[in-house]
């Protein structure tokens, strides 16, 4: 009996030897080629970039895994549990391996052979994040093994709150979230701090299965699996079972987050990506977690965005009507096409109509979701027939002069006293029904609709604080679902008049004065060899005469800014552009003195802001400070120290923050050109935005034959620009220019953006001194009486008598002007 059991032991010791041979052959078999676990210490997730307003409200989000990455130590305790509870109860005591799990999954697969179900796991979650990590989703023992393998060393390298740290940021939970935090707000509107005990027990059920317990789709699958992890967390301790009792009884209530980004902000947003993506890389910018602090202003965008969409459409009815979208098919049932009609995108509020019957007094339509309407005559009478050349037809007198049976058009609602009441009612009927579009089903519940028209014609409005070149707002057209194409920052046209100012500045920098004489008389110059006459003229086909140097800019004379450019010479001009920023390279010829060069709404506008604060140069930006996922601020636009230590208020008196920017101009010859330009709101082109009531200053521009129109001013703390054209370049036809197209666009802007501000004045720097002058003449008058104005001269530099004219007498650097002139009025 001694030997034969010292035989049996032998022969069980030579077993257990071989087995753990086998076991350590196979772990070194399937661990040589493992991927690396360490990198995990480090790993960052890819999270997502948020991009807010300069108050902080969300503007756009980008991220190619929608995930917000929480650290464990942030994570709620109550949804640890439940996930412990439901993937891993054991997790902070196994090595990384649960042997009896699997034991378990081993038994319960042999049981299993033959039924072609799939094999169960008895994976911990570190090894779950082994394989969503460093493995592939291959059902195979092979990768069991290796799972196993990488999970034992994950355990050594890295701590248990690391791993799990990594799992619930990382596990795919359905409804296009990665990560606890992304799924909380995904499937109930929440961070995980506010999740209650069924809510973080619903997300604990989904790993395994997301799609299999979608809330929708699966909902009884979806209550079950929610209630067994309920029941876990009370087994395991975490909940007691009164709680869990309470947690089983409520109803699995999905809430999607409401819209949280600013939906007029597209064109800010857009140029933030972009500038993102070249500073940081697209892998950062959709994977890297920035936090980003614009310069947006959310009041002052949805203002420009109005604006210019008020403009461009009264400009284009103006124009006339160019016809129906779309026909009905002979025969086709209204309702299905169109329900199913493709159109470019329409302005908020507007809606697809199908006109079904024509009347003397309106035509009925037919909208989408199968509701019919009126169209009453006097929403449509302003259709008068479009004609080439941007010119229009008789007015029509009834409606089959507008519309014939049959046409699909854009129509927008007219809410008066009883549609609004219905209107009230309606959203509040969609919304308790849980629809997302309740806005949209209110408005059509509008009885009566307004004939309305997509403007063929384009524009862009860009506003910025002229002292620190911070863009609030911008708006680089019509539509951003019809074109991503911003005209206020990428559409390079010439600025017409609108460049003028700077002709201007070069003259009072070399030595004349607002009320220097010029001459406005016929002007002709040799191009050169076969290049014949040059001869521009003013908008008016006018000559005044000698006049004061103010009047030309603020009438817009052509033939007066050509004399004072060929008597300064045009070196000096190109100068002061390019200081400026206006453009980079000035070609030295007379024609760019009345705008012929081509530069963008931003450049122009930026331009101007810099004469309104004094000289001092700017760079438009559109972000404020960036932050990684970590909240280190890697960018600030402000880069001046903070003067806010210990020490720096004395008595209250705020600390003196330095001015690092250069001054591109002498703030004297800076506050004569803004004094000027205030004169074309008050007398000269510009005076329709007198109406507004408080101190502004800018000018028009209009191109030859009226293809480009333009204003760009500004108040003391706010410069604008207004761009309108055709992408493709053709006249806006007769009489439109900067004046009747551009200038109602800034009047409005301003008049909102300033309604609540007091009427601030703009600042006299030292060294200017202000006189009454007559405005006809420009000799001092001694006082304010008729006819007389206040001039901005420089300390010592008052005329006392009359001087001589500005005939355009040609300088010695002079150089021949190219055909054109380049700008009008």
């Amino acid at each position: 009996m001694r030997r034969f059991f010292a035989f049996v032991l032998v022969c069980g010791l030579l077993l257990g030897l071989a087995g753990v041979a086998g076991v350590l052959g196979l772990f070194w078999h399937f661990g040589r080629d493992l991927p690396r676990y360490d990198q995990l210490a480090d790993y960052e997730p890819p999270t997502t970039t948020r991009i807010h307003a300069g108050d902080g409200r969300l503007i756009a989000e980008y991220a190619s895994e929608r995930r917000v990455f929480v650290p464990i130590e942030a994570m709620p305790k109550l949804v640890v549990k439940a996930f412990l509870a439901a993937e891993d109860k054991t997790f902070y005591s196994h090595p990384g391996v649960n042997p009896f799990s699997v034991v378990r999954a081993a038994i319960t697969n042999v049981s299993r052979l033959g039924t072609n179900q799939r094999p169960v796991g008895a994976s911990t979650i570190t090894q779950q994040v082994a394989k969503n990590f460093l493995l592939t989703n291959e059902v195979s023992i092979e990768r069991k093994v290796k799972e196993a393998i990488l999970a034992l060393r994950m355990e050594r390298a890295l701590g248990k709150d690391r791993i799990l740290e990594l799992y619930l940021n990382e596990i795919f939970l359905g409804f296009r979230s990665f990560g606890v935090a992304a799924a909380a707000l995904n499937y109930f509107g929440k961070s995980p701090d506010d999740l209650t005990l069924e809510e973080a027990a619903f997300l604990a059920a989904l790993p395994k299965a997301p799609n299999n317990y979608h809330p929708r789709r699966n909902y009884e699958a979806a209550l079950d699996r929610r209630n067994w992890v309920i029941g876990r967390m009370e087994a395991e301790g975490f909940v007691t079972a009164e709680e869990a009792a309470v947690a089983r009884d409520q109803p699995l209530t999905i809430r999607p987050p409401g819209r949280t980004t600013l939906a007029d902000a597209d064109w800010f947003a857009e140029e933030v990506r972009r500038e993102l993506a070249d500073s940081y890389s697209e892998t950062t910018l959709y994977e890297g977690g920035l936090s980003v602090r614009t310069s947006l202003d959310p009041r002052l965008q949805a203002i420009a965005d109005q604006v210019l969409r008020d403009g461009l459409e009264a400009y284009d009815r103006r124009h006339g009507w160019r016809g129906p979208l779309a026909r009905l098919a002979d025969g086709a049932d209204w309702r299905v096409e169109l329900a199913g009609l493709s159109v470019p995108a329409l302005a908020p509020g507007w809606r697809l109509a199908a006109v079904l019957a024509l009347g003397a007094d309106g035509a009925e339509i037919g909208l989408v979701g199968g509701r019919t309407a009126s169209l009453p005559w006097s929403e449509m009478d302003w259709a008068r027939p479009w004609q080439a050349g941007q010119s229009v037809g008789p007015a029509p007198s009834r409606p089959s002069d507008v519309l014939t049976v049959g046409d699909i058009v854009a129509v927008e609602p007219l809410v008066d006293a009883v549609d609004a009441a219905a209107q009230a009612g309606g959203q509040a009927d969609a919304q308790s029904a849980g629809q997302s579009g309740g806005a949209t089903a209110g408005a059509g519940l509008a009885s009566r609709f307004a004939l309305r028209q997509i403007p063929a014609i384009d524009g862009g409005l860009v506003a910025l604080d002229p002292h620190t070149g911070r863009v609030l707002a911008i708006s680089g057209g019509y539509s951003f679902a019809r074109s991503q194409f911003n005209r206020a920052t990428q559409a390079a046209r010439q600025p017409g008049s609108a460049f003028k100012p700077f002709v201007y500045l070069a003259a009072l920098e070399a030595g004349l004065s607002p009320a220097t004489i010029v001459l406005d008389a016929p002007f002709v110059i040799d191009q050169g060899v076969g290049q014949g006459l040059w001869k521009p003229s003013n908008y008016t086909e006018e000559f005044y005469g000698p006049s004061p140097m103010r009047v030309g800019i603020e009438k817009s004379r052509n033939l007066m800014t050509v004399r004072l450019a060929q008597t300064i010479g045009m070196a000096r001009v190109a100068g002061a552009a390019e200081r400026f920023g206006v453009v980079d390279d000035l070609p030295e010829l007379l024609s760019m003195s009345l705008g012929a060069a081509e530069t963008t709404l931003l450049r122009l506008t930026s331009a101007y802001a810099m004469l309104d604060n004094g000289g001092r140069r700017i760079t438009p930006s559109f972000i404020d400070r960036v932050q990684d996922r970590h909240g280190r601020t890697v960018f600030r636009h402000d880069t001046r120290a903070c003067a806010c230590g210990p020490g720096t208020l004395n008595a209250g008196v705020p600390p003196a923050l330095p001015d690092l920017r250069p001054r591109v101009a002498d703030p004297v010859t800076a506050f004569q050109i803004v004094s000027m330009l205030q004169g074309v709101v008050e007398r000269g082109t510009g005076v329709r935005i007198a109406a507004v009531g408080k101190p502004l200053a800018g000018k028009t521009g209009t191109t030859n034959d009226g293809r480009d129109t333009w204003f760009v001013g500004f108040a003391p703390d706010l410069a604008v620009g207004i761009y309108i054209g055709f992408d493709e370049p053709q006249t806006l036809g007769p009489r439109e220019t900067g004046s009747s197209v551009a200038v109602p666009v800034f009047r409005d802007f301003m008049a909102a953006a300033l309604e609540d501000q007091p009427a601030i004045p703009f600042r006299v720097p030292p060294g200017a001194r202000l006189v009454w002058v007559d405005a006809a003449s420009g000799q001092p008058t001694g006082g304010r009486r008729q006819g007389a104005i206040l001039e901005a001269f420089r300390e010592g530099a008052v005329p006392t008598e009359a001087g001589a004219v500005i005939d355009g007498g040609v300088p010695a650097d002079s150089t021949a002007p190219a055909a054109g002139t380049g700008g009008l009025y």
